[in-house]
């Protein structure tokens, strides 16, 4: 009745929430200030971090936080009110949303999001309504956060230790 879930550290999860938040997605961007959304940024970030951390042998850490991540958007999704076949259907789907983001982003060998523009429009602006300055803001928001994480200690950043600030 009472699903049992193995405790984690949620430190890395809540930094990745705080930095969906920055209002710059929202004021600047005129992105949509939904779950979905949301979702997504924290989804950019992780991936941003799992590929400047790929060479440090962390697979199994990395599996635990990719298992926390998910675990508590199905937190999430249950606390919308949503029952049990919306939530697996709904991390179906978001699981499947995670995968193609890192299966495009592992793919292309360049390291700027210049040239990844296309992944951006495709899930912030839905192909549609793209304005080329704010997709350019975006991605140097995301080549930004991309060269902090280079600089960052595995361990603090694992935890959550993560001050980045854009502008």
């Amino acid at each position: 009745m009472f699903a049992s879930y193995k405790k984690h550290n949620n430190a890395l999860y809540n930094k990745l929430v705080e930095l969906s938040r920055n209002k710059f997605f929202y004021d600047d961007l005129r992105l949509l200030d939904n779950f979905e959304t949301r979702v997504l940024l924290i989804f950019f970030h992780f991936i941003i971090i799992l590929k400047t951390k790929k060479s440090d042998n962390l697979k199994k850490k990395f599996q635990n936080l990719f298992d926390n991540i998910f675990q508590n958007i199905e937190i999430n999704i249950r606390e919308l009110g949503y029952g049990d076949t919306k939530v697996n259907t709904t991390l179906k789907n978001l699981n499947k949303i995670f995968y193609d983001i890192l299966f495009k982003i592992e793919k292309d060998d360049s390291y700027s999001f210049l040239d990844k523009k296309e992944l951006l429009n495709k899930y912030f602006y839905n192909n549609k309504n793209t304005n080329e300055e704010k997709t350019n803001k975006l991605a140097n928001y995301m080549n930004e956060f991309q060269n902090f994480c280079f600089d960052l200690n595995v361990n603090n950043m694992l935890n959550g230790s993560i001050n980045f600030k854009f502008r």
